[in-house]
C-alpha cells in the first residue's frame, strides 16, 4: 500500500509542479497556448490508448459506453457550476474548468494505477511519463489563467495542492478496490475518465489553446498526440 501511495504521489506531483512553474514567471499567451495544445494532444492519446481501448479490452462495450456517458455528464455539470460561480463573482472562471477536468480525470486514472499495482502488474515508466505530459499543461494553463484573473499565489497553489493530494489518494482507493474490482468495474473507471476528458478538451482546453496559440495549436496538438502515443505503446 505504501508503494501505491508513493507512485500515486509521483504521478500527481506534476499537477503541483505545473502550478509552481506558472507562478515563477509570466508566460506569454502564445506559449501557454502551445503548452495547452501539446497537452490536449497527449490527452487525446490517453483517451484513445490508455482509457477507451483498455476499457474495451477489460469489460467490453457496455461498461465503456456507460462510463463515458457518466464521466461526460459529471464534467458538464461540474463545469456549469464553475461558470455560475464565476458569473456571480462578476468575472470569468479563471482556469477552474481545467482544474475540474484534472480532478475528474485524475481520480479514476490513478485509481486504475492503484488497481494495477495491487494486481501485480507493476508500474510502467511510459505511463508515468505520459501522465506528466498531460498533467503539466493543464495545471500551467489553469494556474496562469487564475493569476491573470487576480487570484493570489496562495489560493492557486492551495487549489492545485489539494487536487494533487486527492488524485494521489485515489491510487490508494484503487489499490483497496483491487480485490473486488473485476474487468467491468475497471472498464467503467477508465471510461469515466475518458468521458470527462473529452468534454473538457472540447469545451475548455482546445478552444483556449487555439485562442492563445492561433493556427499553430493544431500542429502542436498533433505533436503532443504523437509523443504520448509513442510512450503509451512502449513495451
Amino acid at each position: 500500500m505504501l508503494d501505491a501511495l508513493g507512485w500515486g504521489a509521483v504521478a500527481a506531483a506534476s499537477l503541483l509542479v505545473g502550478a509552481v512553474l506558472a507562478l515563477l514567471r509570466t508566460w506569454r499567451a502564445g506559449l501557454i497556448g502551445g503548452v495547452l495544445a501539446f497537452g490536449a494532444g497527449a490527452l487525446i492519446s490517453s483517451v484513445s490508448f490508455e482509457l477507451a481501448q483498455e476499457g474495451l479490452r477489460l469489460g467490453g462495450p457496455l461498461p465503456v459506453a456507460i462510463g463515458i456517458a457518466v464521466g461526460a455528464l459529471a464534467f458538464f455539470f461540474a463545469n456549469r457550476a464553475v461558470d455560475r460561480i464565476g458569473g456571480r463573482k462578476g468575472g470569468g472562471a479563471g482556469g477552474l474548468p481545467l482544474a475540474v477536468g484534472a480532478l475528474l480525470d485524475g481520480i479514476p486514472e490513478q485509481a486504475v494505477l492503484g488497481i494495477g499495482l495491487a494486481s501485480g502488474e507493476g508500474v510502467s515508466v511510459a505511463l508515468l511519463v505520459a501522465i506528466f505530459v498531460s498533467n503539466l499543461p493543464e495545471s500551467i494553463g489553469s494556474a496562469s489563467d487564475m493569476r491573470a484573473n487576480g487570484k493570489g499565489r496562495g489560493v492557486v497553489l492551495g487549489l492545485w495542492a489539494a487536487v494533487a493530494v486527492v488524485c494521489a489518494l485515489a491510487t490508494l482507493g484503487g489499490y483497496a478496490l483491487a480485490s473486488v474490482a473485476g474487468g467491468q468495474v475497471r472498464a467503467g473507471i477508465d471510461a469515466f475518465a475518458a468521458g470527462a476528458l473529452l468534454v473538457m478538451l472540447i469545451d475548455s482546453m482546445v478552444p483556449e489553446a487555439h485562442d492563445k496559440a492561433g493556427n499553430r495549436a493544431g500542429l502542436v496538438t498533433v505533436i503532443g498526440f504523437a509523443v504520448a502515443a509513442a510512450l503509451s505503446n512502449l513495451t
